[in-house]
């Protein structure tokens, strides 16, 4: 299998693996009968906020002992363009740190200006500066002017990057196999519809609460008395440890034994959180930057429902944007729309509840992966699940 690094061209593989945002195989964690609280959208998915799109590039290819540089491959890159390709239109947006072991780029310009303008991508740890450069290559090539840092046509660019490891037993990191081309081809690739989850884009070779991790998504509609908004969050999860899973309020990872499903090799070694998650929260809700900080920090109480506790070693990092509000930088004075907080609430409940369907579904659209060494990240098993779930009557009817 080693000849398939040195045999394959660039554009094969990109070919090969760029994820169509619409594809989906697997069932998702409400086709298993988890309950969960609350409307999701029509997709469940980020993309339910009316001109997101996400698009992926994922690399898989060899397998074996680790060759570093050669591999086995098991990562991506995961683009997400808050108004789409067409436009080059900031937004609002505000970002919070539950736990700081862990990389966002350009996070200093959003906390300063209140805006976030450009995609936002995420990879593994090892790519981020390849990712970050390639953005701004991207943006020479496309004519596309971050509008929110330039000057009398001189112009900057801040990308936001955002990561979590891939390393053993899964992926070569520290091969770098992630190239400025693989970033043009997930943000190039974006679409609107129901985005793939799993083993996708940057999410490829992540492993959560000891089984196999990745890339998921869900949505919600809420109801308030200035009319009916839509939160939805994308992930990248790879975090926790197997004992703190916790589905439906079900401590499931106690109950699933390295019989049933064996420990990964990574966690099984520690006796902390070694991993991390990004997680996006969108919505067309007209938030300004500081109500936008406070629905990424809501965030984190989705994070807990599943059962984390945000170890010591763990890049726990948020960022929450607004689609409302266009058009409202580089004008003299912007006339702007801003939600009530004495409202907000069930904004926050709904961001909670997204981010917590989202990981699961991460979870169940995962599949058991094989990487360095032969070495085996197991997927949460589905049947498994259910029974347990059954067990303590929480499974949904």
């Amino acid at each position: 299998m080693t000849g398939i690094f040195q045999a394959a061209t660039t554009a094969l593989l990109l070919a090969l693996l760029i994820v169509p945002a619409s594809a989906q195989s697997r069932p998702r964690a409400r086709d298993l009968g988890i309950p969960f609280n609350g409307t999701p959208g029509p997709l469940d998915a980020i993309t339910d906020v009316a001109g997101v799109e996400v698009g992926f590039t994922t690399l898989i290819a060899g397998e074996g002992p680790l060759v570093v540089g050669k591999g086995p491959v098991r990562t991506g890159v995961t683009a997400i363009l808050p108004r789409g390709r067409a436009s080059a239109d900031p937004v609002f947006a505000g970002f919070f740190s539950q736990n700081g072991n862990g990389e966002m780029t350009g996070t200093h310009w959003i906390k300063e200006s209140g805006f976030l303008d450009g995609p936002i991508m995420i990879t593994n740890t090892h790519s981020v500066g390849v990712v970050r450069d390639a953005v701004i290559a991207w943006q020479v090539q496309h004519g596309f002017v971050p509008r929110t840092s330039s000057v009398e046509g001189a112009w900057w660019s801040m990308p936001v990057v955002a990561e979590t490891y891939d390393g053993f037993p899964l992926n070569d990191v520290n091969g770098f196999h992630v190239k400025p081309e693989h970033a043009f081809a997930a943000i190039d690739g974006a679409r609107s519809g129901l985005p793939a989850e799993g083993n996708v884009g940057g999410g490829t070779g992540m492993i959560c609460y000891e089984f196999k991790g990745g890339t998921g998504t869900s949505s919600r509609r809420v109801e308030t008395a200035a009319g009916t908004y839509t939160i939805g969050v994308l992930v990248q999860c790879n975090c926790g440890l197997r004992e703190q899973l916790t589905v439906g309020g079900v401590s499931v990872g106690r109950e699933i034994s390295a019989e049933q499903a064996p420990r990964s090799a990574r966690a099984g070694a520690a006796s902390d959180d070694v991993g991390s998650i990004i997680i996006i929260v969108a919505t067309d809700t007209p938030l300004l930057p500081t109500q936008l900080e406070r629905l990424a920090r809501r965030a984190t109480m989705g994070l807990a429902r599943t059962g984390s506790s945000s170890g010591n070693y763990s890049g726990d990092i948020f960022l929450a944007f607004s689609t409302a509000n266009a058009e409202a930088v580089k004008k003299p004075v912007a006339n702007v729309q801003m939600f009530s907080n004495d409202l907000i609430g069930p904004l926050f409940e709904a961001t909670a509840q997204a981010t917590e369907e989202a990981i699961l579904n991460a979870m169940v659209g995962a599949e058991t992966m094989t990487g360095i060494d032969g070495h085996k990240v197991t997927a949460l098993p589905h049947d498994r699940l259910r029974e347990v779930l059954k067990k303590y009557n929480r499974l949904a009817k």
